[in-house]
């Protein structure tokens, strides 16, 4: 047998409420993939995706080589639809074992403008390289520390909703002033996460630009951000294109929100439990066994 790549990747959840398209969060929900040489192809998971060179992850890994004599194994925690960056974790993965495997560059910078290329926009793969918190327009990454005392509490639906009917009721114009709103939000809400200061967080977590608009495509996720006090949290997002719903929470009442947040969907979608990952994708590289 020949060497062994390891790569472990965080799943990330997108807009954050004022940050549409330009911030994201790493969170500690991971795929992990292993590839070997082995002298042949193979793609190996329990998942319901493809085996072959359609596999999202051989996809990203051939943009820097061939998959011939490899075998990729993959294993995630990360739900492979609903807003929580499954197909960023694939091709995060897929590029830092190729360019692990070559002896090249994993870091973020080595890798993030060819994974935005392939995701087409830069939320999602910069939360997964970077960790963290981060605000990015695709050319540069500002990256925040997850503050202590927060986690996250995901109401992830059964039904998904596809990313493309997510941005088509998105309008293409949006008035100045709310537009404003959201810029102030967002500015806010990166001021409250780097000073570690949840009461301002809670007061940003909002939005005006595309979460009103995509709420008739999921309207039980919709009723849980109006109702995030009730279920004890300090706020609820979109993650990502929706449906899944993050509710921000104090870590002392991460426990009673995943029941409420349970009781809530029992029957329409699961709850999941994850803290903040502040460390991005990790990359280790074994020597060739006898």
């Amino acid at each position: 047998m020949g060497r062994t790549v390891s790569v472990s990747v965080p799943a990330s959840s997108a807009n954050l409420g004022p940050g549409f398209d330009c911030m994201a969060a790493a969170i500690g929900l991971w795929l992990h993939l292993e590839v070997e040489e082995t002298g042949h192809f193979a793609v190996e998971h329990d998942l319901p995706l493809p085996t072959d060179r359609s596999n999202v992850v051989v996809q990203a890994f051939e943009r820097l080589r061939p998959a011939d004599g490899l075998t990729f194994r993959v294993r995630t925690d990360v739900p492979l639809a609903g807003g929580l960056g499954s197909s960023a974790t694939a091709i995060v993965a897929g590029l830092a074992a190729a360019a692990a495997l070559d002896g090249g560059a994993t870091t973020p910078d080595a890798l993030l403008p060819l994974a935005v290329d392939i995701e087409g926009h830069p939320d999602n793969v910069s939360a997964a390289l970077h960790g963290g918190f981060i605000l990015s327009d695709g050319t540069w990454t500002v990256r925040i520390d997850p503050p202590p005392g927060l986690e996250a509490v995901f109401v992830v639906p059964d039904e998904a909703v596809r990313t493309a009917a997510a941005r088509a009721v998105l309008p293409q114009h949006v008035p100045l002033e709310d537009a404003t709103k959201n810029v102030a939000w967002a500015a806010a809400l990166a001021i409250g996460l780097e000073r570690g200061d949840l009461d301002v967080v809670a007061h940003s977590l909002r939005d005006v630009l595309h979460q009103p608009h995509r709420a008739a495509l999921f309207p039980r996720s919709a009723a849980l951000i109006d109702d995030h006090a009730t279920l004890g949290a300090l706020g609820a997002t979109v993650s990502g294109a929706g449906p899944t719903v993050m509710l921000w929470v104090r870590s002392e009442d991460a426990p009673a929100v995943v029941d409420a947040a349970t009781a809530r969907a029992a029957g329409w979608a699961q709850v999941l439990h994850a803290p903040f990952a502040a460390e991005g994708a990790r990359v280790g590289v074994g020597a060739a066994r006898a």
